[in-house]
């Protein structure tokens, strides 16, 4: 049993008493209530100084818990920057990347372009030789056309004797 325990029994023993009549006096058994102080009463010293060790803890604690708490603030606004920081890189790498992949484009759309000019201009002149070479192609083939017909005149036309004897 504890303190709270006996207190709460002698409270009992007051409460059950017998009343006197016409009063808020009662009438209680001296000897049980005085043994029950005297239990109180040995009981307190060891029950005062346990709360006395608590409360000694307690401040203990408590100044433990605040050293505690203020490392794990001074921590979390330590890791708070960091993330900032980090947020801040991470925008800005993401910033450079998008002008570096623009600026890829343009370069990409302009070396596009005279690629497209260049093979154009080669075409172009590939196709003037091929006009020229066709040009040339077809000479021959109507000299060779001609000289055939040349020759079938040739072989149509009287022989210079030929005329005389007709």
């Amino acid at each position: 049993m504890d303190v709270h325990d006996k207190l709460d029994e002698l409270s009992a023993l007051v409460e059950n008493a017998r009343a006197m009549p016409m009063s808020a006096s009662c009438v209680v058994n001296r000897g049980q209530v005085l043994d029950l102080l005297d239990e109180v009463r040995s009981m307190l010293p060891r029950t005062l100084a346990q709360a006395d060790d608590i409360l000694a803890e307690r401040d203990g604690i408590v100044a433990a818990a605040r050293v505690t708490a203020a490392e794990v603030i001074a921590s979390a606004e330590a890791d708070a920057k960091v993330i900032v920081s980090e947020h801040e890189v991470y925008r800005a790498a993401v910033a450079e990347a998008d002008a570096i992949r623009a600026e890829a484009d343009l370069e990409a759309e302009r070396m596009r372009r005279e690629t497209d000019d260049y093979v154009d201009a080669k075409l172009a002149n590939f196709e003037v030789a091929l006009h020229k070479t066709l040009t040339a192609v077809q000479k021959g083939r109507d000299k060779i056309r001609g000289r055939q017909a040349y020759d079938d005149l040739a072989d149509e036309a009287p022989l210079p004797g030929e005329y005389l004897d007709r």
